[in-house]
């Protein structure tokens, strides 16, 4: 599992990753809140420990951007900032967890997994490749926080690619899923429809996501 920390005290940060990287965490860094924004929307992480006091974007505006992006990623702000407006300002702007410093490690690792496994019963409904985002309860689908509209079996593809990302899947088992066992493909149209979605998705200013497979299928991975 990954984690960026946003910090900007870099002995703070150095005893966090050291603490961390015992726990088997894999750590990313920024030190100021613009850093922090810019990795937080390109990389995957599985949380984020966000201070409030940062150069250049403070913490709550960088957590307030992220959820406006549709950015779900769980936030524990880490902070000294220790007033009950503080926090309140923390969870309205959409943070998971608020912690004051200075902390216990053994605290802050606790609380980690603790929003780990509260966020894990409720993920399955909102599952995220980069910044490809596809909210199932919402059944809507975003990339770089701009909702993309998509008919039925191009939505139907991408919910069996992203659901099963970095697996390479055969023609069958998408042509199956979207259309249907008894589905006799006469006019190409899994890749036909691989096509309209890869311009959806997969546009110029984008890091192509859908991968073709020769000879098996196609996968959805960063």
């Amino acid at each position: 599992m990954a984690i960026l920390i946003v910090e900007d005290e870099k002995k703070l940060v150095d005893i966090l990753k050291k603490a961390l990287k015992k726990e088997r965490y894999s750590v990313d860094v920024a030190y100021d809140g613009e850093t922090g924004l810019e990795k937080a929307m390109t990389n995957s992480y599985s949380i984020i420990l966000l201070d409030i006091m940062l150069p250049k974007k403070d913490g709550f505006l960088v957590c307030k951007e992220l959820r406006e992006r549709q950015i779900h990623t769980p936030i524990i702000m880490i902070t000294a900032r220790d007033s009950v407006t503080d926090r309140v300002t923390g969870f309205d702007a959409g943070a998971d967890d608020y912690l004051i410093k200075p902390f216990d490690l053994k605290e802050l690792t606790a609380r980690i997994r603790a929003v780990l496994r509260r966020r894990k019963k409720t993920d399955s409904d909102i599952v995220k490749v980069a910044d490809l985002i596809m909210d199932k309860k919402k059944h809507e689908v975003t990339r770089a926080g701009k909702v993309i509209a998509l008919s039925p079996k191009e939505y139907k593809l991408l919910d069996i690619l992203i659901s099963n990302q970095g697996e390479a899947l055969n023609r069958k088992k998408l042509i199956d899923y979207a259309w249907g066992p008894t589905f006799k493909e006469t006019n190409h149209e899994l890749n036909v429809h691989i096509r309209y979605l890869r311009r959806k998705i997969d546009s110029e200013k984008n890091k192509p996501l859908i991968q073709t497979i020769r000879g098996v299928g196609f996968t959805l991975k960063e």
